[in-house]
């Protein structure tokens, strides 16, 4: 791949994301914006301590994230020393891929490269990572009754509230997949192929589809592999890291609440909570790059519900911008600073470095 096809491919992630988060954020504020907005932040002390707070709070929530990964990978191989600092680098220069990619997938082939550039073996990275997924995926499915119980009564009709069911239900048929996976590896990679060559017939490119249908079912061992040790030998260490998945997710969502007392709102903190969850679950459907614009909509949605209608904009506006273009400023940071060119930022470079590694 020439490094002029290499800079393609990361532009048109990079613009999209931009053009639909920025897009959503301007129609959300000029449909809200009006004279009470002015009226309300003209008069209203703001607390832009709280802003600089929740800020602050973010970079706690990728240290946190940085010592689940920390863990994990140590417990993988006790040999493998790596320092928190460190493994919270690899967090923060993987947000720029996550950022710009559906689901954001594309921060795990960075985190399980870096892991192995820093000397942990390519199946431990990769398991690492792995673990990381199903604890997320296990606490949130914990807590997704608790969200709908809260949201039950203000969202029973309209399309809000089929594309959150349609989120939710996709959300679970991974959550089965995985556990599948886990119980039937051989099961799961027959089913692979049955689906791969019925939509096999759809593809132009036949030889690119039988290698990312190779891809998933290399990646099905990787998650057997991983997951039986953490369920035989690694399984107080997995439960310590669960705990700090529930540390790690709990602290995200303070951010919301921060900006709301920044604005001089009273924050609603259970309501807000579930709102969180349900806008997780959404971010999970593999729709925009890095669930740019969905994510804005669905934030306006849910606080919409609770908080005065002329100042949803101004709240979107802040709260995505410290939890989404502030990760993928400094993701942007970060991973120059690794990989010394912007056209490494490709998932394909990425991909192809991880091969390497683990030939």
């Amino acid at each position: 791949m020439t490094k002029k096809d290499q800079n393609k491919n990361v532009r048109i992630p990079i613009i999209l994301s931009l053009l639909f988060s920025i897009s959503i954020i301007l129609i959300i504020l000029y449909f809200t914006i009006d004279k009470e907005t002015i009226t309300y932040l003209t008069e209203t002390p703001i607390n832009y301590s709280f802003f600089l707070a929740a800020a602050a709070i973010n970079i706690i929530y990728w240290g946190l994230w940085g010592a689940r990964l920390k863990i994990l990978s140590t417990s993988i191989e006790p040999s493998f020393n790596i320092g928190l600092w460190k493994s919270t680098k690899i967090v923060i220069a993987n947000l720029f891929l996550a950022n710009i990619t559906p689901s954001m997938a594309g921060g795990e082939p960075v985190r399980i490269y870096l892991l192995n550039k820093e000397g942990l073996h390519a199946g431990g990275a990769t398991a690492a990572v792995l673990g990381e997924r199903l604890l997320d995926a296990l606490f949130l499915l914990f807590c997704v009754p608790f969200a709908f119980f809260i949201f039950g009564q203000y969202i029973s009709n309209g399309i809000f509230n089929t594309l959150l069911y349609v989120a939710v239900v996709f959300f679970i048929i991974v959550v089965i997949l995985f556990a599948f996976a886990l119980k039937k590896p051989e099961k799961t990679k027959r089913f692979v192929l049955w689906v791969a060559n019925k939509l096999k017939r759809f593809s132009k490119k036949e030889e690119k589809f039988e290698v990312y249908v190779q891809k998933i079912s290399t990646e099905i061992d990787h998650f057997h592999e991983s997951m039986m040790f953490f369920v035989t030998k690694g399984k107080k260490t997995f439960l310590f890291a669960g705990i700090i998945t529930a540390l790690f997710w709990m602290t995200g969502w303070i951010i919301p609440l921060l900006i709301l007392m920044g604005l001089g709102i009273t924050p609603f903190v259970i309501e807000s909570c579930a709102a969180q969850i349900l806008l997780v679950i959404i971010a999970m459907m593999p729709t925009t790059p890095g669930s740019t614009g969905v994510s804005e909509g669905g934030t306006a949605a849910l606080y919409g519900i609770f908080m005065p209608g002329s100042l949803i904009g101004v709240f979107v506006l802040l709260y995505r911008f410290i939890t989404y273009h502030m990760g993928l400023i400094l993701g942007v940071i970060f991973q120059y600073r690794i990989f010394k060119s912007v056209a490494s930022f490709s998932m394909d470079v990425v991909n192809e470095k991880q091969e390497e590694l683990t030939e």
